[in-house]
Order: C-alpha cells, then structure tokens, then sequence
C-alpha cells in the first residue's frame, strides 16, 4: 500500500485502543464509514489481531488498517498474520526491522534529532512524532529545519485544534487517539464517535 500517499491525502490517523475487542471492532468500522479510512489498532487493545481481521473482514481487503504499539519482531509478524496493511512504532527497534522483512510500511516513532535519523535509515515510510505534547508545533517546526524532507505525523494530545496547528507548520498528517476515540472502543458511544470524526474530519481538511 502507498502509505505516504494515503497520509498526505486523508491527514488523519486514527488510534483504537481499548479494552473491549467487540466495542474496538465497532469503532474501527465506524470511523471508516465516517470518512476516516486510515485506522491504526493498536496491540495493547484486548484481542487485537481480532479486532484487525473482523474488521477487515467487514471493510474488506483494500481497507487501510494498521497495527500500532509494534515493538518487537513477533509483534510486527502478529500484525502481518492478523491482516495488517501497515505497522506504527512507538520507536525504532525489532519491530520495524521485521515489518521491513515482511514488506509492511511503517510509520516509525521519534523524538529527538538521533531518533530521526535511525527512523529514516531504517527505511520508515514517516516518522510518528512522539510524543508530540512534548514540544508541541513549535519542536516540529524546529526538527523541519535539519529534516525538511522527513515527512512528519505528531502524535499524543492532538485534538483539533492543535491538529490545525501540526499540519500548519508542515505535518503531512496527525496521529489521533483519545481526544478522537473517546470511550467507544471501551464500550461506549458510536455516535458521538461518529460526530467527532467529523469534526476532526473538517479540522485538517478545511474546506
């Protein structure tokens, strides 16, 4: 799948953890029919690989669906197995070597400047900025002059304003958990997940 396409296409990536597979299924599905297509699960979700093959099972086999939370090298053949289409790492490490092997990109976490670099030596399609909240755009802004070249996805305490914000400064997308998801993959509501992907929807796609 071209990765960085759909990323600088849609600028969203959406986040699913939670701690109830038939709920984080639902949220999955919901978010791709609302309009959000690039879904990341991560690992830490209870019954993850499920929640990746139900889903794709409904979205079917051209849906964007990611395995986040990818550490280690059976991490990263756990999300190949379950159906994954593309890896995110929360840092450079076993994982993303693995997901290189098995042809999957990767969206490659990174905080500091050496981080960057092992990130892109390592062949990451982008590098997940993370955490994010830490510097803010302002740190984005700033590793955009030594990497103007490196495409860029912040992630962690993103809502949408602040989504605004990134993709202002050069962000080619934003990484949204929480602020996006709120309780639904634990069971909670659909709808109003469905209202909030709308509203991040037109935060980074303004018309």
């Amino acid at each position: 799948m071209d990765l960085r396409g759909l990323l600088e296409r849609h600028r969203l990536v959406a986040i699913v953890r939670g701690r109830d597979a038939d709920a984080a299924t639902r949220s999955v599905v919901a978010l791709v029919e609302a309009g959000v297509p690039l879904v990341e699960v991560s690992l830490t979700t209870a019954g993850a690989e499920a929640v990746i093959e139900r889903a794709r099972a409904e979205l079917g086999p051209e849906a964007a669906l990611g395995a986040g939370t990818v550490c280690t090298a059976v991490d990263a053949l756990r999300a190949a197995e379950a159906g994954a289409a593309f890896v995110v790492t929360p840092g450079y490490g076993p994982g993303v070597d693995e997901a290189t092997r098995l042809g999957l990109p990767a969206l490659v976490g990174a905080l500091s400047p050496t981080e960057v670099i092992a990130a892109t030596g390592a062949g990451a399609t982008a590098v997940k900025l993370f955490p994010a909240s830490v510097g803010g755009p302002a740190y984005l802004k700033a590793l955009r002059d030594p990497f103007p070249d490196v495409p860029f996805v912040p992630v962690g305490g993103v809502d949408a304003e602040r989504a605004r914000d990134y993709l202002a400064t050069g962000a080619i997308a934003v990484g949204v958990g929480s602020p996006l998801l709120g309780d639904a993959p634990h069971g909670g509501d659909v709808a109003a997940l469905r209202e909030r992907a709308k509203r991040f929807l037109d935060a980074v796609n303004p018309s």
